[in-house]
């Protein structure tokens, strides 16, 4: 409907998405949990590998540092990706970015060296942010058949444009 200047309602208006706040400590916990899961893998593997004379204990008394640093990396990444989108009202790349920016400062303190700290918060922010930008995935999302390659790749006959017999005049 058109109303009296003359133009539409839906031409003056564009629709906007509407953000969805995300509930911050909800996500960082759940993240941070998941986090130490895969730490704890890590430091079963680390405690496996190693030589000493702890045993199993040592997957806690010697490697057990790794499970609350993985859940600490997981649980900033996912506080700080939040809370940026939170602020921002924009669920995008560079929400993701600042996340492994802050989990990758981190790491680099824990190895108590501030160049690494800012290189790794360089490079995880990169990946990340690249990562989310392409959609989060690594893999191509429209994978075409083997049939429908070779379709492509080899030439298709050219339709027969051949005239139509001439009726007999009889």
């Amino acid at each position: 409907m058109a109303d009296p200047n003359g133009t539409t309602p839906s031409a003056t208006k564009p629709e906007t998405a509407v953000y969805d706040p995300k509930p911050s400590l909800q996500y960082a916990s759940a993240v941070g949990l998941q986090a130490a899961g895969v730490g704890a893998l890590v430091s079963a593997i680390q405690n496996a590998l190693g030589t000493h004379t702890s045993g199993a204990a040592g997957f806690l008394t010697r490697t057990g540092g790794t499970i609350g640093f993985f859940a600490a990396m997981g649980a900033t990444f996912a506080l700080t990706e939040s809370v940026v989108a939170n602020q921002r009202e924009v669920d995008d790349a560079l929400n993701g970015a600042a996340g492994g920016c802050a989990a990758g400062f981190l790491a680099g303190i824990r190895a108590r060296s501030l160049p690494l700290a800012v290189a790794s918060c360089a490079v995880l922010g990169t990946a990340i942010g690249t990562l989310d930008y392409n959609g989060s995935g690594l893999a191509p999302q429209n994978v075409e058949s083997i049939e429908e390659r070779r379709k492509r790749f080899f030439k298709q006959p050219r339709p027969t444009n051949s005239p139509e017999p001439a009726p007999d005049a009889e």
